[in-house]
């Protein structure tokens, strides 16, 4: 940190000044970095932005996994299998819009604010519930293995 002094004389008191104001600098980068180690509350939101960053990489991977599987089931099905499930899918959109009416009809207007409200935080937390589903899934997959 410090460097030894010059063994063939003393120092003008320029140059001492010159290395006091650098080792100064030194300590004050020594004590930046210590308490850059010792704040804890900072060091908690990095790694929470870095674990949440990496949750979301990891919840696009599935999504796109998942996106190909599909696609690839999709090609092996003969066409009466897919007609009769557009079919299918079709009638349950139907009636899922015919209950959601019937439903809107009947609810109360507090509920429906309070379902507003929770469908606009889940928009907004969108990464975090990814991770949290992709979280569920690892550990359904892992202990559905375990009881195979």
């Amino acid at each position: 940190m410090t460097q030894p002094h010059d063994e063939q004389g003393s120092s003008s008191p320029e140059e001492l000044r010159e290395h006091v104001e650098q080792t100064r600098e030194e300590l004050g980068q020594t004590v930046q970095a210590l308490a850059g180690k010792t704040d804890v509350k900072a060091r908690a939101q990095e790694k929470a932005t870095a674990v949440r960053h990496q949750a979301a990489a990891m919840a696009g991977q599935l999504k796109t996994k998942a996106a190909d599987v599909a696609h690839q089931v999709q090609g092996k099905l003969p066409d009466p299998v897919i007609d009769k499930a557009a079919h299918a899918a079709d009638q349950v959109r139907a009636r899922a819009t015919q209950a959601g009416h019937l439903l809107e009809d009947n609810t109360p207007e507090p509920v429906r604010h309070k379902a507003a409200q929770g469908a606009r935080a889940a928009r907004d937390h969108r990464p975090l519930l990814l991770a949290a589903a992709a979280g569920a899934l690892a550990v359904w997959l892992a202990y559905r293995r375990r009881k195979a």
